[in-house]
């Protein structure tokens, strides 16, 4: 049995669908299919929320038009006959739409979930649809009946015990040999919808890859495999063939957008390998990530994370003592939900780099009530693994270095501006 999950950049038109159906068709395994939402429909649904949570509900009904509209064109260009992908995915809009109409945005985490999971929900509706008018035997499953979460609205913790036993229940692959099922989401035991964080599906696979003792997971991506920095930002991108799973999990923490920082450990704990291959040459081997690989990494691992704020903690009268403070600091950060990325500390002082979030000023205000804290925003972090003066020089020559750590072969370096690009390996 193999897991596959599809990301958003795979359903995003109807060729990418079209294109999942030919790679799954010649599967010979049983299968589990991970599908998140199609493009960039996480987004849109978060600007609906955005109007919810405003009571405009006018602004947010207009958005699900444009969001529903976007689907529906996808399913004309899909299916022979339009009805063929239409009644369940009008039934998934009209809950949507209901849910806004009568709703009202009291509590921003717990509705991000209600709303924000519908755009997989609806994702796989299509795909199981189209899937069968291929004669492609499947299953639809919602997993929010079946992965069983905290109530941490957004950074939901998985049930293993519980979800495990609710999967197995509901899996049969005598009867069919492939199930879909929903990546990000999941419920609460109350039943109340819950998600994972942000880009979660990679997790979500794991998580089923664990649970149902799959062979292998693969991620299918639009890039070749894992390469040493993203061909978005950086030239001259090399590919690595091969991983471990703490290379992966350095990677994933440093900002590394591959993986989902969470992926490894599920999957790490019954030693199954990580593939991730590409959707458009799917013939290609792409990389895996595996408990033991035939050599190391051998070229400079680049990771730039935007949008970074780094702000500084000082004592309002000298009386800083650094193991008294650190637990309450920390304990500030988790209740606002700050993802960490670096941090530095001196007799004095403690300066932490994290991601911008609207919980950042909530966090601040808290900390200044004990300390004077300063910031500063619109930074860049780059993480440069198997650093070398050669590719240091290269890399921040010119751009104004806020705040920097070096280790033998990690360099990190708070910046503004963006780096150049990568030199030419030899």
């Amino acid at each position: 049995m193999k897991v596959y999950k599809f990301g958003g950049a795979s359903v995003r038109s109807a060729e990418g669908i079209k294109n999942i159906a030919k790679i799954v068709s010649t599967v010979e395994d049983d299968l589990f299919v991970v599908v998140s939402a199609m493009g960039k429909t996480t987004n849109a649904l978060e600007e609906v929320l955005a109007a919810f949570m405003k009571a405009d509900k006018q602004a947010a009904l207009e958005k699900l038009d444009e969001i529903e509209a976007y689907h529906f064109q996808i399913i004309k260009e899909v299916f022979a006959e339009e009805i063929n992908g239409h009644l369940s995915v009008h039934s998934a809009f009209a809950e949507l739409r209901n849910l806004i109409e009568t709703g009202a945005g009291d509590d921003y985490d717990r509705w991000y979930d209600q709303i924000v999971s519908y755009g997989e929900v609806i994702s796989t509706l299509i795909v199981s649809a189209y899937f069968t008018e291929t004669k492609l035997c499947n299953k639809w499953l919602d997993m929010r009946k079946l992965l069983v979460t905290d109530s941490n609205y957004r950074e939901a913790n998985v049930n293993m015990l519980e979800s495990e036993r609710r999967l197995r229940q509901a899996i049969n692959f005598d009867d069919c040999k492939i199930y879909i099922g929903q990546g990000f989401i999941g419920s609460n035991t109350q039943g109340r919808p819950t998600t994972l964080g942000r880009e979660g599906s990679d997790y979500t696979a794991a998580v089923i890859g664990n649970l149902l003792d799959a062979e292998s997971v693969t991620i299918w991506k639009d890039v070749p495999g894992v390469l040493n920095a993203d061909p978005r930002i950086f030239q001259n991108t090399i590919h690595i063939p091969e991983l471990t799973y703490l290379d992966a999990v350095e990677l994933a923490f440093s900002g590394a957008q591959v993986i989902h920082p969470k992926t490894i450990k599920p999957l790490e704990n019954k030693q199954i390998p990580l593939y991730v291959r590409p959707f458009n040459n799917p013939s290609e081997s792409g990389s895996v990530i595996k408990a033991e690989i035939s050599k190391p990494i051998d070229v400079p691992v680049l990771i730039l994370k935007k949008n970074q704020v780094l702000f500084t903690i000082r004592p309002l009268d000298f009386s800083f003592v650094l193991e008294e403070s650190l637990s309450w600091i920390f304990m500030v950060i988790e209740k606002y939900r700050l993802k960490v990325s670096l941090i530095q500390s001196s007799a004095v002082s403690i300066s932490i780099c994290v991601d911008n979030s609207r919980y950042l000023q909530r966090a601040i205000d808290e900390l200044s009530t004990d300390y004077r804290v300063s910031y500063n925003e619109g930074l860049e972090l780059l993480n440069i693994r198997g650093i070398n003066p050669e590719i240091e020089g290269e890399l921040i020559t010119g751009k104004e270095i806020i705040l920097q750590q070096k280790t033998r072969r990690i360099g990190r370096f708070v910046m503004r501006s963006s780096p150049k690009p990568i030199p030419e390996v030899d």
